[in-house]
Formats: C-alpha cells, sequence, structure tokens
C-alpha cells in the first residue's frame, strides 16, 4: 500500500506542475523554482514532515524534495552555528546529492556518447 501511496502522491505533485505549465505562460525553470520554494516553505513551517511521512518517496522524490532539505539544513546549521547556518546550511545536506547526481551523469555521458 505505501508503493501506491507514494506512486499517487509523486504523479498528482508532477500532474499538477504539468498542468500548471499547460495552462499558463509560466517557464518550466519557474515552475521548478516555485515547487523548490514550496517545499522550503512547508518544511519552514513543519508541514513537510508529516506530509512526507505519509507519502514517503512520492513526497521526496520530486523536486519539492529538495526544497524541503535545503531548509532542514539550513535549519540544523543555524541551530549549530547560529546565523552563519544560513550560508552553508544548504549545501551540508544537499552537497552529498549533488555531487553524486553530477558523477553518475558525467558517467552517462561518458558511456552514451553520440557515435559519429
Amino acid at each position: 500500500m505505501r508503493f501506491i501511496i507514494a506512486f499517487g502522491v509523486g504523479g498528482l505533485i508532477c500532474a499538477g506542475a504539468q498542468l500548471i505549465l499547460d495552462t499558463t505562460k509560466l517557464k518550466p525553470a519557474h515552475i521548478l523554482v516555485g515547487l523548490v520554494v514550496l517545499g522550503a516553505v512547508l518544511s519552514g513551517l513543519g508541514l513537510y514532515e508529516p506530509f512526507q511521512e505519509f507519502a514517503g518517496a512520492g513526497a521526496l522524490i520530486p523536486v519539492i524534495g529538495f526544497g524541503s532539505s535545503i531548509t532542514k539544513g539550513m535549519l540544523a546549521e543555524v541551530e549549530r552555528l547560529g546565523w552563519e547556518g544560513l550560508f552553508t546550511g544548504a549545501f551540508e545536506i544537499t552537497g552529498l546529492g549533488l555531487a553524486a547526481a553530477i558523477v553518475f551523469s558525467s558517467i552517462v555521458a561518458l558511456i552514451c556518447k553520440p557515435r559519429r
């Protein structure tokens, strides 16, 4: 049942973003930033954690989860370092994920080079 809920919630998030893209004049970059900000705001208000517990990976995998991760990192670093954590916290938690994505995409790019 957890997989069905995760699939459904993740699908609804993506379908909502696609619906916004199709019915407005917003560009994909605007929607991307909007979802990241939405995740950050919900996390800052303490609403994202219960949502993530209900939805599982369906709430974690879409880009909205990235905004939540950034906020969690910043709040943890602010608690540890004070106001300096605002500048380092976003990179503390999300840095490893970004590094892994860059390494993985580089490997795929090298393996799947276009033939001439």
